[in-house]
Parts: structure tokens; sequence; C-alpha cells
């Protein structure tokens, strides 16, 4: 009798991957790089990543998008919705549309500017049920961390938000006071014992006490009023506070190049520390704000082109981890002529993946980086395990790009509520064709779907 062992076995043929939609493009943006691929996709799910000749499953239908690159959806984990409350600033309808429309498939709402703020399970809940039929895209919420909220952070973590925002100085709004140090503390080491995440708008309120403060409308004297040490010294502090607890932190909406050796020797240390810019920060100056022009405000300001060219390095090294909009707007009367009393904050959403790519293009980099910057680090911030690439898997969200056509901006065509942006009359690169959700095509040409969005929480 032959020993077993003597005898060859056939190897079956792979099954065919399950597919009802194959999207084919000579350019798709996935971990391994851009390559020509055929993405198949059954129930929502990226099934396979084949090659861009293979055969097509029967029965399923075919998209092909040619030249145009196919790129993960985009993921914004700093987004303010601010709804219910402040709607007529924003709302999950407008935002949602606009996010779509600029191939952002994911947001994650940050818990203050709306009324309730997100800082308790019952204000989660009230957000929720505001959210569900209105979101295009799909949507997550952060939670607040206040002085007299402690009890409510684990909580709110069991009920799925992904983290905790905290301010460090006064956010603009009465609802949503900083933390000082003892509080950071006591907040911190809650969030830690249950391996949470704490965000943090890092800026010292003692700097900028101290900080020359000139009303009026003179771009120079609101950059003065905020100067760079404010965020040196928060980001200290807070780097002592993450390290001292074993803490994760992440640092939003770094402008202060002068942080970037602290964080990159945090790191280095081991610290659990991430640190994210923005497109406002990466593609305009401070040198080209023209006086009163206060839809440029935001906090922290926009800063020099020097200091611009630093977070471009920070970015290409990984000192810096991602990139998100803070979309922070606001009706059109608050941005007043007056930087020191008008409204803080930059309206980005439907334009962030054009800005970046943009001023990426022109800088030596590739759109593999955009998308590492802009959707895989992001889901990865936010345990998103299901979102930020093109491989099997994870959902398929999609972005149709045409990188080579331009556009000029114009405030009155874009989805977010309120027709003001500090990228009017700019001239991009980057044209969105078509967004995909789990799928479906929820916006191409400017047409939309119904809203296919759904509220996301926390799995990990």
């Amino acid at each position: 009798m032959s020993d077993v062992s003597d005898v060859s076995e056939v190897p079956e043929a792979p099954e065919p991957p399950a597919a009802e939609l194959v999207l084919r493009s000579t350019r798709v943006v996935t971990p391994e790089g851009t390559r020509p691929a055929a993405v198949a996709v059954a129930g929502g799910t990226i099934t396979a990543v084949l090659p861009h000749d293979a055969p097509v499953p029967r029965g399923a239908r075919v998209a092909d998008f040619g030249d145009d690159v196919l790129l993960p959806g985009l993921v914004d984990t700093h987004v303010h919705v601010n709804d219910p409350g402040r709607t007529h600033w924003e709302g999950f309808w407008t935002a949602t549309r606009a996010a779509a429309a600029g191939g952002v498939t994911t947001l994650v709402d940050m818990p203050l500017n709306s009324l309730p703020p997100t800082t308790t399970v019952d204000h989660l809940r009230v957000k929720q049920r505001v959210a569900a039929d209105k979101a295009h895209i799909d949507v997550g919420f952060w939670g607040g961390a206040l002085p007299d909220n402690v009890k409510d952070l684990r909580p709110l973590h069991d009920s799925g938000v992904f983290g905790f925002k905290a301010f460090l100085s006064p956010s603009g709004v009465d609802e949503f006071p900083h933390l000082d140090q003892d509080a950071l503390a006591r907040s911190l080491a809650e969030i830690a014992g249950f391996d949470g995440l704490l965000i943090v708008h890092a800026e010292d309120p003692h700097h900028l006490a101290a900080a020359p403060q000139q009303a009026g409308p003179r771009y120079a004297d609101f950059l003065a009023s905020r100067p760079r040490d404010a965020e040196d010294t928060a980001i200290a502090q807070l780097i002592a506070q993450a390290r001292r607890l074993n803490a994760r932190v992440h640092v939003l909406h770094l402008s202060s190049a002068d942080a970037l050796p602290l964080i990159a020797a945090a790191k280095a240390d081991g610290v659990r520390i991430t640190v994210e810019t923005c497109p406002h920060y990466l593609t305009l100056t401070a040198e080209e704000v023209p006086d009163g022009a206060s839809e440029f405000k935001c906090c922290p300001p926009i800063r020099e082109a020097a200091n611009q060219d630093l977070l471009w390095q920070a970015l290409a090294d990984g000192t810096i981890d991602c990139v998100v909009t803070d979309h922070s707007p606001s009706t059109a009367d608050l941005k007043t002529a007056d930087f020191a009393t008008a409204w803080g904050g930059i309206s980005g959403l439907q334009l962030s993946l054009a800005a970046v790519w943009t001023e990426a293009r022109g800088r030596g980099h590739g759109l593999d980086d955009v998308v590492r910057w802009m959707s895989a680090r992001t889901a990865a911030l936010a345990g998103l395990s299901r979102k930020g690439g093109i491989e099997a898997g994870r959902d398929a969200d999609f972005a149709v790009l045409a990188p080579d056509e331009s556009f000029t901006v114009d405030p009155a065509a874009l989805q977010h509520r309120n027709p003001v942006t500090a990228y009017a009359g700019r001239t991009l690169y980057g044209v969105v064709k078509s967004t995909w959700l789990r799928g479906e095509r929820i916006v191409a040409d400017g047409e939309f779907t119904a809203p296919k969005g759904r509220l996301l929480t926390r799995t990990r």
C-alpha cells in the first residue's frame, strides 16, 4: 500500500470572489501603492482587489473609471456640525452633503458648538436622534471632557464615543469650559483607566493672556495675540501628563512648528501621542491674509510660510500623523472685519482633498501620501478598522478623483450651509467625480441620493 504522503494532491481552483459590483481604474490607491486594479464589492464590503483585467464575476455590475483615480473615502475626524442648537451655523444635512461632495465618506463630530454639547450619555442620544435621518455619510461622535463631568466619561465611552475632546484654554462657548492642569490630570487619569483617547486643543491660557490683545482688522495683530509659545507650552504639559499616566493623547490642529521637536522626542520616548494638522495650515499663509478678512480666522492661527514648510516636513517624516479639516462654520454676520470679535473657524469640509492635493503635488507628494494622511491614519486614530483603505474586508467607501482637473472655488456653489470660506477664488486641483458609500454611489456630478449614512460607535 502506498504511503499517503506520496500522493500528489491537485490544488483546487480558487473560488471567485463574491461580487455584485466591480469598480475598475488604471489608478487605484491601495495600502500597497497605486496600481491598475478591479475592486470587487458585495454586501457593501470590498471582497477582493483584483488585477485590472480580471474576469468580471457572473452577474456583477461594472463601473469603469478609466484613468480617474479610485481612492478610499476620506475619514475626517475633526468636524463641528453644530447640530442641534446652532443649525443656522451648519447641520448634519448640509455638513454631510459637503463632505460627500468632497470625497469624505466618514466624519466624527466634535462635542461642542451644538446645544447640548456631547458631555453626557443623554446629550449623546439627543445628537444621535437628530443625525439619524440626515446623514449622507457615516457619522461618529466624540465626547467632551469638562471640569465637572469626570463621572460621565466612562458611561460615554461605554456608549460608543470615539474619545474625548478637551480645551486647555477657553473654547469660545460658555457651555464648554476648559480644563486647568488639575482638571486635566483628573480627566486624563479617568480616561487612561479604560484606555480611552483624549484629544486636546492645546493652547496655554496664561500665555494667551500675556500676549498683546489689539482689536481691529489687522491680521498681524490677531496673529500676535495667539503666539506659538501658547501651543508649545500646552503641548509640553500634555506630554508630561500623558507620560506620567501612560495615557493616549492626541494634539488637535497643530499650527506651531516650534512644538515639533517636543513631539518627536515624546514619540521616540514611547509617549502615546498622535498629532494632526489642517488643510488651512498647509495651504494658506499669514503673509497672504488680507486685513479684515476674518474668514481666515481660526485658533490657533494660520502662521507664516516658513512655519508651513516645517509642518510639511513633519508630515513627510511622520511627526505629524494626519490631516483633518477642523471644519468650524458660522453665519456670515459673525465673520466681522474685527479679528478680535469675529468667530474663529475655517469652513473647508468640501474642499479639504483638493486643497491638500493642490499643495502636496507642488511639493512632490503623491496621492498615496494624501490618502495616508487623510484616510488611513484618521481611520486608525478613531479605531475605524473597516474604513481607510481599499482592501478586502473594508467598507466599500470610495472617492473618484480627476487629479489633474482644476476648478475655482465659488463659495455659493458649496454645500455647507453658509457661503463663507477662506478658499474663495482659489484655483484648486482635484475634482471629485463621484463618491461611494458601502458600494452605493451617493453623489455624482453634483447630484445626491437620499441620505444613506449610518451612525458609528466605537468598537475597540
